[in-house]
């Protein structure tokens, strides 16, 4: 049989959606087997920082908690609620299992496939200037049949890409991947909107427009603020591949003048207006950053600028050179460039980023397809990689941009030149022309195309195998540690992750022996200074030198987060009954004293409070209760929370003294008159209003007074007797 009969058999109208289908299934069951090993896996990084919300005020059982919850986000303005309630699929209380949320992500990336699968289905059309329901000689059939096999192929090289672990596996990051969702049905309502409008239908056709472009960016906002760009994104498809109306011929164009009119109206409106706002607020981030500082980021904006391009063409190396293993999620060894040679690859990779918008800007008429995915990624990287002072890098930033990224080489390898897809326009009755030849469909004789298929099919396996290796390692926790640590030699938190790894695998010597080396190299990271202290508390003994070097850490860091409150609040409590005669009361006295004379952790405000607090906490199981009110009522000063208060005078009564409780609430009330802390704007907004709504804090603040009065009632009681 023929190349050219076999290509008109499987064009065969009759034969062309099974075979999509069966294909699209078998896709989609590979893809979960290369997956399913990392569902054994555990939680990461960030997610201890935002999915116990899930148990913050209770079970998430009812409304009141329900709501809650929804609107305790604090990433994002909008505080990404839709992330939120999809986690309610897998837990409504917290600790929870990792299982059911890995579960969740990997269908939803296999949801993310299909849906990119349609986009690229619609986009081929376009390309090719037929519709699927357009009446075409046999030719043009031929011709989409492989522009639909592009598409299978193109969404199975991003669907199986060993890059995409690291978002899919990465619990917290359902934020990205749903975005991507909202992102990609926004566009597909849009481009079905479009045709609408461009067939002359245009209330119905700005009615989709609406919900795909505004719907869909609204949607995706809340699940992460990257879904901003999906009006940017459409405009970016507009302008590169959709010339010519889906389904009609190019003599015939836009119909009508004033269907043209309408649509251009209706993308100015919902594309460019929000488009533009986007840049401005890129531009005012890039202004800030240079005026006042990046807080407390260890870059300065002009820094942050110049090293984002490297980082952009490191991930352009990880999506084209595909590879098993990658640093993973600790990137804090990354650093900044200091200027144009700085290191030297700066001024290089920022020729190249521009040089590839430039030639896809140039080149878009053209190479369409090739031109869409160079400018659909640098889009897709304006809010993350550019003037927002978020880190420098993570590999899950890619998972929207890169979605596009494989289309030109899966059509190149199905056998279709965009070149030939451009040039294919119809005749005035939306014929394609008769004489194209096999040659010219498949872009080369037919060795050649087995050649490709076989190509094809090589890479898919390759990205495959890749994948499930890599899975494999995220699916055994104690291993991806010590893997993340051997690639990420210079990242304090990988090697601290890898030291807990090994402590909680019962290998405290390995820990110690791995981060004593570290930490010499470099004695102002704290976080190692800590795993080192618990290595040598677990083996029973810490040393004079190991506890020198916490304090010298201590006094150096500049700013670690909440790790400080975190440890010291461990260590307090397990001096009751220490593993080690070190974990004592006056050590960790000591080790807190050395963080107090730290000027740089002083001058800012949280870790400010969060020192006054432990001082505070320290006093009071040391039974000295009056000076723990001193400095719990200084810490309260630093920012007057009522949570914050109901902490301390819970604490005060766990430890016997009910009446100063009673003592630090009223400090509280006289104080929040005049100083309580107002919500930031967005979701914290919205959740003081719910708080305030069902009483949540009066009632929490009256129940405690309660409690307390009733202990120190008690407790005089007993004191008579």
């Amino acid at each position: 049989m023929s190349t050219a009969s076999m290509t008109q058999a499987f064009a065969s109208r009759r034969w062309t959606p099974a075979i999509l289908f069966a294909l699209l299934v078998v896709l989609l069951a590979v893809t979960w087997w290369a997956y399913h090993p990392g569902l054994n896996g555990g939680f990461l990084f960030d997610d201890f920082a935002n999915l116990p919300t899930l148990g913050a005020t209770g079970p998430v059982d009812n409304w009141a908690t329900f709501w809650r919850y929804i609107t305790s986000g604090r990433a994002d303005p909008t505080g990404r609620p839709i992330a939120l309630l999809s986690f309610l699929i897998d837990a409504h209380n917290w600790p929870a299992s990792p299982r059911p949320f890995l579960v969740t992500s990997v269908i939803l990336h296999l949801i993310n496939g299909m849906l990119l699968f349609g986009l690229l289905r619609v986009l081929g059309c376009a390309l090719s200037g037929g519709g699927p329901s357009a009446v075409v000689p046999f030719t043009g059939a031929t011709l989409r049949w492989r522009a639909n096999l592009a598409a299978l192929l193109g969404s199975a090289l991003w669907l199986l890409h060993p890059l995409m672990v690291s978002t899919t596996l990465y619990i917290v990051q359902r934020e990205a991947m749903l975005a991507a969702t909202f992102v990609l049905v926004g566009l597909l309502l849009w481009l079905h909107g479009r045709r609408r409008m461009l067939d002359g239908h245009r209330v119905s056709g700005c009615a989709w427009m609406v919900l795909g472009l505004g719907g869909g960016t609204l949607l995706a906002i809340l699940s992460k603020a990257n879904g901003v760009l999906l009006p940017a994104l459409a405009l970016t498809i507009e302008y590169t591949v959709l010339r010519h109306p889906c389904g009609q011929s190019a003599a015939q164009g836009l119909a009508a003048a004033g269907t043209t009119r309408a649509y251009r109206r209706a993308l100015l409106v919902l594309g460019w207006l929000p488009a533009c706002v986007v840049v401005v607020y890129l531009v005012h981030s890039g202004w800030a950053g240079f005026m006042y500082g990046t807080g407390s980021r260890p870059w300065s904006m002009g820094q942050r600028l110049l090293t984002e391009p490297r980082v952009l063409m490191d991930y352009w190396q990880l999506l084209w050179i595909p590879r098993p293993f990658t640093p993973g999620l600790f990137n804090d060894q990354i650093h900044a460039s200091l200027s144009l040679v700085a290191p030297w690859t700066t001024l290089p990779c920022m020729l190249v980023v521009a040089g590839l918008i430039v030639a896809a800007l140039l080149l878009r008429k053209r190479w369409p397809a090739w031109a869409l995915a160079v400018l659909f990624y640098f889009v897709g990287q304006a809010l993350e990689s550019s003037s927002v002072a978020l880190e420098l890098y993570f590999e899950h930033r890619n998972y929207l941009p890169a979605m596009l990224m494989f289309w030109a080489l899966a059509l190149w390898l199905c056998g279709v030149r965009q070149t030939a897809l451009s040039a294919v326009a119809t005749d005035e009755q939306g014929h394609v022309p008769r004489p194209i030849g096999a040659r010219r469909m498949w872009g080369a004789p037919g060795n050649w195309a087995w050649a490709k298929a076989v190509l094809a099919v090589l890479l898919l396996l390759g990205l495959a195998a890749m994948t499930h290796a890599r899975t494999s390692v995220w699916g055994n926790t104690r291993e991806q540690a010590k893997l993340w640590a051997t690639l990420n030699p210079d990242s304090p938190r990988a090697q601290a992750n890898a030291a807990q790894a090994e402590l909680h695998a019962g290998k405290p010597r390995l820990a110690a022996a791995h981060l004593r080396a570290l930490l010499k190299r470099d004695p102002s990271q704290v976080q190692l200074a800590f795993n080192l202290f618990a290595a040598e508390c677990d083996m029973g003994h810490v040393s004079a030198a190991t506890l020198q070097a916490t304090k010298r850490s201590l006094q150096l860091t500049s700013n670690p987060g909440a790790l400080l409150e975190h440890w010291f609040g461990r260590a307090i409590v397990q001096a009751a009954h220490p593993p080690c005669p070190q974990l004592s009361l006056d050590t960790i006295g000591q080790l807190l004293a050395a963080a107090q004379s730290n000027h740089r952790l002083m001058a800012i405000g949280g870790r400010r409070q969060d020192l006054l607090y432990l001082q505070g906490q320290m006093a009071l199981v040391r039974h000295q209760p009056q000076q723990a009110l001193a400095d719990f009522e200084k810490a309260l000063d630093q920012n007057v929370r009522i949570g914050f208060a109901l902490a301390q005078a819970a604490a005060f009564g766990a430890q016997g003294y009910p009446r100063l409780g009673l003592a630090m609430l009223a400090y509280y009330e006289t104080r929040a008159s005049r100083h309580a802390a107002r919500p930031g704007f967005g979701m914290p907004m919205v959740h003081a209003w719910v708080l305030h709504r069902e009483h949540y804090w009066q009632d929490q603040l009256v129940y405690l007074r309660k409690t307390l009065r009733a202990d120190a009632a008690a407790k005089a009681a007993a004191a008579r007797l």
